[in-house]
């Protein structure tokens, strides 16, 4: 990108969750950074040679951090980098389960190399815990860490084997790096297809129990008490998942974890007669467990809201419900399902921006997700309460696979900034 002007965003509401700001202000960005900002900057007028964008009192605040993001390549095509800017999405993390793995220091490399040449949005790495995500052989943390790879994960896979698990644990904290679990006992989840219940039987489907969810997490919570490395637990779907946390935390562990939209606003009713949009891992679950989400939000036990966003070619979707492939696209939705909370008055709007920008930031040890003089001049301006309906055959992203389509929001981006250059929305 070519160097960004000075640019003045006056007549804005200032939203930094890590400071504790909101409140009216305006904010000057100068290259790549941000300059200065405050209530009374500009009180006297921007100056001359200083371009002036009047955020007509709607919210600016950091870009958001998504950090949970399912990139199978990356092509000159990016159209998930378009996605993420429609979304107001300024850094986003993709799993290592791409094509090649991402489980050696070359692929931490081409990854960062490709990224910077396909989209303006920051895209990191995340470095595969072990070869192949095949659970079988540690891969070489130390040189992942040190070629960019910002945390150790299996993607989509959970690593099953406790001794293994234990030593990545034990490895990855010499790095100062999170283990990223996809909490979910490989052979209780086998071959099922939605949520274990009364539902699943009436399809005649193949249930996923919450038992396999909270089995490794418990786990998991025990190994990090024997080796005390930062661990964090992607996605959590199910009540018992979000009450071990909340006592892991209280024991002072250190631990994390996240969820994505489709477990606060959706529940395994939305499988309706085998929709396939509706078809994710985990599995959307029952009503009880998707309101112990949203307390979990509440009350912090969740530290982060993810897109867990999963393009799927349409053929992939065209299949009988247990055939089918699992995941949504959710780049373009993140913000204003995550808003819900707030309009239903869960959380407040500086804790809720919270969940989406400083807290991945600060887990993931990002200078992203904070308005400050030098911090990363990467932003977004969105008006709260836009109403509006999801349209997915509007979505920048190729993949339109969602079930949010015809879903009434609140929420719209109305500007994303990448290191101080306009990059939403898109020229004409």
């Amino acid at each position: 990108m070519t160097p960004a002007p000075r640019i003045a965003y006056v007549n804005a509401r200032l939203l930094d969750p890590a400071s504790g700001l909101d409140g009216p202000g305006a904010l000057l960005t100068e290259g790549a950074a941000v300059a200065d900002l405050g209530p009374r900057l500009f009180a006297d007028g921007v100056p001359d040679g200083v371009r002036e964008v009047d955020c007509a009192g709607h919210c600016l605040a950091p870009g958001l951090v998504d950090m949970r993001v399912h990139l199978p390549r990356l092509d000159e095509n990016f159209s998930d980098g378009r996605a993420a800017a429609a979304g107001g999405v300024t850094t986003m993390v993709c799993l290592p389960n791409m094509s090649p793995v991402i489980d050696t220091a070359a692929t931490v490399e081409f990854v960062r190399r490709r990224a910077g040449r396909v989209g303006a949005i920051n895209l990191l790495p995340y470095g595969a815990l072990t070869k192949g995500l095949a659970g079988e052989r540690l891969a070489e943390l130390g040189l992942l860490a040190e070629a960019g790879a910002v945390a150790f994960t299996d993607g989509i896979r959970a690593l099953a084997d406790a001794a293994m698990m234990r030593r990545a644990l034990a490895y990855a904290s010499r790095f100062d790096r999170l283990v990223v679990q996809h909490p979910e006992e490989p052979r209780l989840a086998a071959d099922g297809a939605m949520n274990e219940g009364e539902l699943a039987t009436r399809l005649g489907l193949v249930g996923i129990p919450a038992a396999a969810e909270v089995i490794l997490l418990e786990r998991d919570l025990r190994l990090v008490a024997l080796t005390g490395a930062r661990y964090h637990a992607a996605h959590l779907s199910t009540a018992a998942a979000v009450d071990a946390m909340r006592r892991a935390k209280a024991q002072g562990l250190p631990v994390s974890c996240d969820t994505a939209p489709p477990y606060f606003t959706l529940n395994e009713n939305e499988v309706g007669e085998y929709r396939t949009f509706a078809k994710l891992s985990p599995p959307l679950r029952g009503e009880t467990d998707r309101a112990a989400i949203v307390d979990g939000l509440a009350d912090g036990t969740i530290d982060a809201i993810a897109s867990d966003h999963t393009p799927r070619h349409p053929d992939s979707k065209r299949l009988p419900f247990a055939q089918a492939a699992s995941g949504i696209v959710g780049l373009e939705t993140l913000l204003p399902l995550a808003l819900g909370l707030h309009h239903k008055d869960r959380l407040s709007l500086l804790d809720l921006v919270a969940t989406l920008t400083s807290r991945p930031a600060d887990l993931l040890g990002l200078a992203a997700g904070r308005l400050a003089p030098g911090a990363p001049a990467d932003l977004v301006l969105f008006d709260p309460g836009a109403a509006w309906v999801v349209d997915t055959d509007a979505f920048h992203s190729r993949a339109k696979n969602a079930p949010y389509d015809g879903l009434p929001v609140q929420g719209r981006v109305l500007r994303t900034v990448v290191a101080g250059t306009p990059v939403f929305p898109f020229d004409r």
